[in-house]
């Protein structure tokens, strides 16, 4: 499989992931992967009186789902995902719910190495409904090409 160097890329590069749907195990499982058994994950009878009327799917689950989803796309010649700029979560998920996420390359920096560089994109987990359910900025370390491919 081919993958995106540096180069290849220029700035308001976009791309869509494929679906996932989150399901009743991956709250579970996450549940008890996390140690987090917030009573909005595990508890219908406490979720229903709540603004959600249901559980919710964890936040942080929904951000590893999208982790996944990335390789969905054009793969990149990652170096190492060096983090999160500004992640807001800004709607819930519910088990049932089908999630993909979009990237938009926003910025290109250069690394101190000359055979690397920065891609920063902006990032958005968008449900069925076409809403946004999580957003901010992905900093990904980028091979650069070989000399000889330049």
């Amino acid at each position: 499989m081919s993958k995106l160097f540096y180069e290849d890329l220029e700035v308001d590069a976009d791309h869509k992931s494929s679906g996932r749907t989150v399901t009743e195990a991956d709250v579970v499982n996450f549940a008890g992967l996390s140690a987090d058994y917030n009573n909005m994950h595990i508890d219908e009878e406490f979720a229903k009186k709540t603004v959600f009327k249901t559980r919710v799917a964890h936040g942080m689950l929904v951000a590893s789902i999208a982790t996944g989803l990335w390789f969905t796309m054009p793969r990149l010649a990652t170096v190492a995902f060096m983090g999160l700029e500004d992640w807001r979560f800004s709607g819930a998920v519910f088990p049932g719910d089908t999630i993909h996420i979009t990237r938009k390359l926003v910025e290109k920096k250069e690394h101190k190495r000359p055979n690397m560089g920065f891609f920063i994109f902006e990032v958005n987990v968008v449900n069925q409904k076409e809403e946004v359910v999580q957003k901010g900025k992905w900093v990904i370390l980028v091979q650069r090409k070989e000399e000889s491919e330049a």
